[in-house]
């Protein structure tokens, strides 16, 4: 593995864009310590596996000795990212972004090394009038550029772009600005759906220094590729929905299960980037057994969110449901069930299916097996018993309590 902190950058995956390529690698390269930031906007209570891998890179860079800022977007979210979007995002309750706001901050807390200074964008923000904000910020960004940027691209062919999400990017580059007066931080990291809005504050730095005839100086941008598989489709989405890091909103087997079940060619990137395995090992893992490098893989990312303890839960669990067993710690659905059901109505009963049309077609095509026996009639009967283990497909297993 590299000794220089940007080259296992590189090798591993995290790097996609930055703003000065050179400067950006020889400060990383040198003994010379920073102060960086990444900032999340708590749109839920929780962070979800997107998050985690930026976490990731900014845990990188504070094991290298550097000094991070994990900024909690309070205010920002308060507005709502447009990047990507193609409807602007529900608007917030200042009551739900307080609750978001806590939850992410101690749930972030669990991925960053103890004592990281964590901040609030409303604290500054909410200082701020209107009309000065609109002439000591939003002066310096022209429209026209703003409009062609990617962050609104998506919004602006739907013809749907809103002035308030126009002010997302003027409040998300004065946070660097503030953060580099207040902290001297010099780098902004995050996802390269963020190069728009990291931009954005690199040049806000440049123009306000030219303005205040301050002494030139420089701040950095530098972004990691979304997660994405290697047929180009976003991961973090399951059959359940978003991959969240909460265990409550998604158990641990169904996060290792999430991973195990990716394709093959996913397993080296995701070695790469959730491991701390050395490469050379990694690509020896995956080219002499897939299979074993795919569970290592699985554990090692569940073992990095839950623990030791319940990633081997999750993983035995796995190990069992797959050898035909009835495992206690498989996902599990409470169901209210008094009477016999037809096969159609149980399943989407157990949100294993959005639709009976689909439900039916997965029956009918013998995608479907209740304690083991495949079912293949649509007219086949559920009844009802203590608990029931239902399969959907090879890999979806859920045991019902039956109530």
């Amino acid at each position: 593995m590299p000794n220089k902190l940007f080259d296992m950058l590189q090798e591993r995956g995290f790097v996609k864009d930055m703003t000065h390529p050179e400067q950006i690698k020889e400060l990383l390269n040198s003994d010379k310590k920073i102060t960086f930031y990444l900032g999340i906007d708590p749109t839920a209570d929780s962070l979800h596996i997107g998050h985690f891998f930026a976490l990731r890179m900014f845990r990188h860079l504070q094991n290298a000795g550097h000094r991070g800022i994990l900024l909690i977007g309070g205010a920002t979210c308060m507005i709502g990212d447009p990047t990507g979007k193609s409807d602007m995002r529900k608007m917030l309750t200042k009551e739900q972004v307080e609750h978001n706001l806590n939850e992410v901050k101690e749930l972030a807390r669990h991925f960053v090394l103890p004592g990281t200074e964590i901040v609030n964008n409303a604290d500054w923000m909410d200082n701020f009038s209107y009309i000065d904000f609109m002439r000591l910020i939003c002066v310096h960004f022209n429209v026209s550029t703003m409009l062609a940027s990617e962050a609104y691209a998506r919004r602006r062919e739907n013809g749907g772009l809103t002035f308030l999400e126009m002010g997302y990017m003027p409040m998300q580059a004065y946070d660097f600005v503030h953060l580099h007066n207040e902290y001297g931080c010099v780098l902004e990291i995050g996802g390269s759906d963020q190069w728009g809005n990291i931009v954005a504050g690199t040049e806000l730095f440049r123009k306000m220094n030219i303005e205040q005839e301050k002494e030139k100086g420089e701040i950095y941008g530098l972004t990691s590729p979304l997660l994405m598989t290697a047929d180009g489709k976003k991961m973090g989405k399951t059959e359940k929905g978003t991959l969240w890091v909460a265990r409550d909103k998604t158990t641990p087997f169904d996060f290792y299960q999430y991973f195990y079940n990716t394709a093959d060619e996913n397993t080296e990137m995701l070695l790469a980037l959730f491991t701390d395995i050395p490469m050379n090992e990694i690509k020896q893992m995956c080219s002499s057994d897939i299979i074993a490098a795919k569970k290592r893989m699985a554990f090692e990312i569940t073992k990095l969110i839950h623990g030791e303890e319940l990633a081997t839960q999750a993983a035995d669990t796995a190990s069992s449901l797959f050898a035909g067993g009835n495992a206690e710690n498989a996902p599990s659905f409470d169901l209210e069930m008094k009477e016999a059901m037809g096969i159609v109505d149980f399943l989407v009963a157990v949100n294993l299916f959005d639709s009976k049309s689909e439900a039916r077609r997965m029956v009918e095509q013998g995608g479907i097996q209740i304690d083991g026996e495949k079912i293949t009639s649509k007219d086949y009967i559920v009844e009802p018993k203590e608990s029931i283990m239902v399969q959907r497909g090879k890999k979806i297993f859920l045991k019902v309590n039956i109530k």
